[in-house]
């Protein structure tokens, strides 16, 4: 292989790799600690001694961030609480991007190889994080339960709301420990408890959740027994969980199935391609037409029995 073909690969690999380090060590900030120093603007925090890859991160972050898309994306990061800047996040699905791109190439050199790896490692980020949404998110319900138990009996003590979240935000595991205390950090800057309660709901896209937040909020205008209506929510929240992990194992070999099968058509059309690509060529002997139309035959047929699969398997409680 041309050597200078390998010189420019180490030195892309090796300036990608400087790059991730330095994203890496601007990390190191909280996510909670950032949406938190948006509301104290009294504070003015002095320049520290940063490296430039800091500076440079910032200086996009705060681009970036102005953006609908960038608003969307911090919303995505914060609900599968990842500790990324936006700026950062779509740095690494650009160093995702190029390196599995590269390694794509390097393997079978040419331009449809590297564009596959380029779609892969662009793919890559995005999948986890929607991976750490849907556990978190599971998470969070399984101790929705628990949690109400613990502020009702801290509401039948005497506790005010506030303090029984404070409550739940110490005693609780991540984690519901963890969005309760930003909850309660955001009621003690000044927000009000029904603005702490939607920004938690924005991070916790969850129907019993946003089901207690709405009696919380009801109770706050109209009055009530809060500690009774929290039990009663309690038990039915506790019941749907119950039901729903039940449903959860019945049908875990219906969705394991869907994504199994639908997955190996692709998984071996990618690996014959790196391995002959003439083999995959002759699909397109009789003609591009003849080829993308058996493809988009194909992809119909696995998307839409993928579909019906997931369909049979999402049962409503």
């Amino acid at each position: 292989m041309n050597p200078i073909i390998l010189l420019g690969g180490g030195a892309l690999i090796l300036l990608l790799l400087i790059v991730g380090v330095i994203v890496s060590i601007t990390s190191e900030r909280s996510l909670v600690e950032e949406r938190l120093g948006r509301f104290l603007e009294d504070e003015k925090r002095e320049p520290d001694a940063e490296t430039g890859g800091s500076l440079v991160t910032e200086w996009l972050n705060r681009r970036v961030a102005k953006s609908s898309l960038g608003d969307r994306v911090a919303r995505e990061l914060a609900r599968a609480d990842l500790k990324f800047k936006v700026a950062e996040y779509f740095a690494l699905i650009f160093i995702a991007t190029v390196i599995v791109g590269f390694a794509a190439w390097m393997l079978q050199p040419n331009v449809v190889s590297a564009a596959i790896g380029a779609a892969i490692g662009f793919f890559l980020p995005r999948l986890y994080v929607k991976r750490q949404q849907a556990v978190r998110l599971q998470k969070f319900g399984d101790q929705l339960g628990d949690m109400l138990n613990l502020m009702v009996n801290g509401l039948r003590a005497g506790y005010s709301t506030m303090q029984a979240m404070e409550a739940v935000s110490k005693e609780l595991p991540s984690p519901i420990c963890d969005e309760f205390h930003r909850v309660v950090q955001e009621m003690q800057i000044g927000i009000s408890m029904e603005g702490a309660l939607e920004n938690l709901l924005r991070r916790i896209p969850s129907e019993d959740l946003d089901f207690v937040i709405t009696a919380i909020n009801v109770q706050r205008e109209v009055g009530g027994n809060l500690s009774e209506i929290l039990d009663t929510i309690s038990f039915t929240i506790r019941e749907r969980v119950r039901i729903k992990g039940e449903i959860r194992v019945m049908t875990a070999n219906v969705r394991t199935s869907a994504t199994v099968l639908s997955m190996i058509p692709l998984f071996l059309t990618i690996a014959l391609w790196f391995v002959s690509p003439e083999y995959i060529g002759s699909f397109f002997d009789n003609g591009p037409f003849c080829g993308w139309l058996a493809v988009g035959t194909v992809v119909i047929m696995i998307v839409s029995g993928y579909l019906v699969m997931m369909k049979i398997a999402d049962i409503e409680v």
